[in-house]
């Protein structure tokens, strides 16, 4: 058995993976792949430390960092796809008879891990369109963090698609740096928050379209534009014409959401309406007593690289004073 198993090999799988080898504690990272989101990043300018950095390089970096830990097992090319209770003896499988001893992980490709504790860190994945050319173009023009991308866009025509709050925050971050933001909203209405459409309303630079479908993003190296279907027609709206129209952009920020990998602790551990772990903000320590969470897959307010690093060696240090407690 395992004293930790680590779920994840973003920034924050790989802070914990670190320090709990460092801290001689037996444990072992399970991840698909290194670098998490910002894999498809073309240059990333707020990892502290570096000043710019592709996400490619970053995820390499951060690979060969955890691999220069002697002491830890690295699953990678697998993902955790289920978590169970293990139980001590005198049980009948569901609790009764006996105490709950530690937690057993499941992959997909079959692998079975039993550790005393648990730390997921695996990420949430970008809401996608699902349009011609979003793929094609992620990287070159198709962004899904404005806070991460924003500077590459100085002087660009860009559009934000989603009027939610990550929608207004996209525009707000990239106000200081396009010359021309649209902001497209598929329903009649914004849905973020009133004080902060009330702040973005007050700039030139934005001109909201609602009732717009995105249907395609197309360009040749890079994004040059970006199709969307007037649906004001259906809404009754004057000079609406239904038809499908084009805007000139260089960059398009996807900001419809995100979904937390979370599924596979999903009947193991308390979470919020949206899917995220609940974790305590002192320790990351989730519902179940041997289970902590950091990152995107939890439901800490920002989402981001520092962040995740900060919260994850958080979250190793209190393992490693529970550990010592036993």
């Amino acid at each position: 058995m395992y004293d930790l198993i680590i779920v994840g090999g973003g920034p924050g799988g790989v802070a914990a993976g670190v320090y709990a080898a460092r801290k001689k504690i037996k444990v072992a990272l399970i991840a698909e792949s290194f670098g998490g989101q910002s894999l498809v990043s073309a240059d990333v300018q707020n990892w502290i430390g570096t000043k710019s950095i592709s996400g490619f390089d970053l995820g390499q970096a951060l690979e060969a960092h955890l691999r220069a830990q002697p002491d830890i097992e690295i699953v990678d090319g697998d993902l955790a796809e289920r978590v169970e209770e293990v139980f001590g003896s005198g049980s009948n499988g569901a609790g009764a008879g006996g105490a709950v001893e530690g937690l057993r992980v499941t992959t997909k490709k079959g692998k079975v891990f039993e550790t005393k504790y648990l730390l997921v860190a695996s990420g949430s994945r970008r809401r996608k369109l699902g349009v011609p050319g979003e793929s094609e173009f992620e990287g070159k023009g198709v962004a899904y963090c404005s806070t991460c991308d924003a500077p590459l866009f100085g002087g660009k025509v860009v559009a934000v698609v989603g009027g939610g709050n990550a929608g207004l925050e996209a525009v707000l971050d990239l106000l200081p740096y396009a010359t021309k933001i649209y902001l497209l909203e598929r329903s009649g209405e914004l849905k973020g928050d009133a004080v902060t459409q009330v702040k973005i309303k007050q700039h030139e630079k934005l001109e909201i379209i609602l009732h717009a479908t995105t249907t395609a993003v197309f360009g040749d190296t890079f994004v040059k534009g970006l199709r969307y279907k007037d649906g004001g027609a259906s809404a009754g709206m004057t000079g609406a014409t239904g038809a499908e129209k084009e805007l000139a952009v260089e960059g398009v920020f996807v900001e419809i959401g995100a979904l937390p990998n979370s599924d596979f602790v999903k009947d193991t551990i308390k979470m919020n309406a949206i899917g995220e772990v609940i974790a305590d903000p002192v320790t990351q320590r989730a519902s179940h007593p041997r289970i902590w969470a950091v990152g995107d897959v939890s439901d800490v307010r920002y989402k981001q690289n520092n962040i995740s690093a900060g919260d994850a060696i958080k979250a190793v240090l209190n393992i490693y004073d529970t550990l010592n407690k036993e």
